[in-house]
């Protein structure tokens, strides 16, 4: 009996820190790859805050079923993979090399933000940009800042709404239930943050051509978000190294997850494992935007980059397969999922 009693006690008292967990569900061009066009990720914290994070070239459209409820969108920079100059024909479409895009006019982050009627929490610069892009979609007034209470936007929120936040910036979002909300500070990255064409008015398009110019909209930036769960999140953003990797977002917010982005343009390929080994020292690391079809059947292709970039790093690295949910601690390990 008392071994009985004592399972029981141990069950019970397993579930609430199973419950815990933040959930992270990266949303890719193939079910259960990671592929050359991935960025688009999701994000659940324990009290039910759901937020997507750049929604790129990964949706089918704002009411793709493998979004469910969101609740945020966050958009790092303006780059067309990362806005959504294109989205996904259907998922599997194409390879994974070189998925099946067709044009997103209005840009997948506004399709997803005016049909999940979600917060936007992106520097003004590109809330205005995308807010413009939602009212083309939906008609109506311009798009305000996200309504406070002693500095926190309960979600969901009534209407769409940006965050009043820029570069440092902080917005707080919280179940109307929760005791507490979800942390997310606007960090710095060492990128450029140029629109692209397809999304510009031809007048602005011809400008620009006449030029040779491109038009910036502001610092390119990545996202440090404290969860409920103690869970610490770096969002690299298509950053190149930089010491706010080790001032700011390690000694400062002390993250404990990174979510890296690869690609060619930021040299994280070069400096990554440097980044991850000694300036922000996280617990663990979740890869993505590797531009190079990174698994074959669920695993990793040996002779790809990624994988030589993995074995340079300390902390465990964990692929952002699409559909495949992690979960993790406050403490940034992986304990479902990975």
């Amino acid at each position: 009996m008392k071994t009985t009693l004592a399972a029981i006690t141990l069950a019970l008292a397993t579930l609430p820190a199973l419950a815990q967990n933040v959930k992270i569900t990266p949303v890719g061009s193939h079910p259960g790859e990671l592929c050359a066009n991935d960025r688009a990720i999701i994000f659940e914290d324990p009290t039910g805050v759901r937020f997507l994070y750049d929604p790129a070239h990964n949706v089918t459209s704002g009411d793709d079923p493998r979004l469910g409820t969101i609740h945020m969108v966050l958009l790092s920079h303006m780059h067309g993979d990362h806005v959504g100059d294109l989205k996904l024909k259907a998922p599997g479409a194409g390879t994974c090399a070189n998925s099946e895009r067709v044009p997103a006019p209005n840009s997948t982050t506004a399709e997803v933000v005016a049909e999940k009627k979600a917060a936007m929490v992106m520097t003004r610069a590109m809330g205005g940009f995308v807010g413009n892009k939602v009212q083309g979609i939906l008609g109506g007034k311009p798009i305000e800042f996200c309504p406070q209470t002693a500095g926190v936007t309960t979600v969901p929120v009534a209407t769409i709404c940006s965050s009043q936040a820029d570069l440092g910036g902080v917005f707080i979002a919280k179940g109307a239930d929760a005791a507490q909300g979800v942390e997310i500070t606007i960090v710095y990255a060492s990128h450029v943050n140029n629109a692209p064409p397809a999304l510009l008015s031809e007048a602005q398009r011809a400008l620009m051509k006449a030029d040779g110019s491109v038009l910036e909209y502001g610092p390119a930036t990545g996202f440090v978000v404290k969860f409920t769960n103690g869970l610490v999140a770096y969002l690299s953003g298509d950053t190149g190294i930089h010491s706010e990797m080790k001032t700011v977002v390690s000694e400062f917010h002390k993250a404990n997850l990174a979510v890296l982005n690869l690609g060619v343009n930021p040299g994280i390929f070069v400096s990554g494992a440097h980044a991850i080994n000694e300036l922000i020292r996280p617990a663990s690391v979740i890869i993505t935007h590797p531009n190079e079809p990174v698994t074959e059947g669920g695993k990793l292709r040996p002779i790809s980059r990624t994988a030589a970039l993995i074995k340079q790093l300390k902390p465990p690295a964990h692929l952002a397969i699409s559909g495949r949910t992690m979960e993790f601690d406050g403490k940034g390990k992986c304990v479902a999922g990975c």
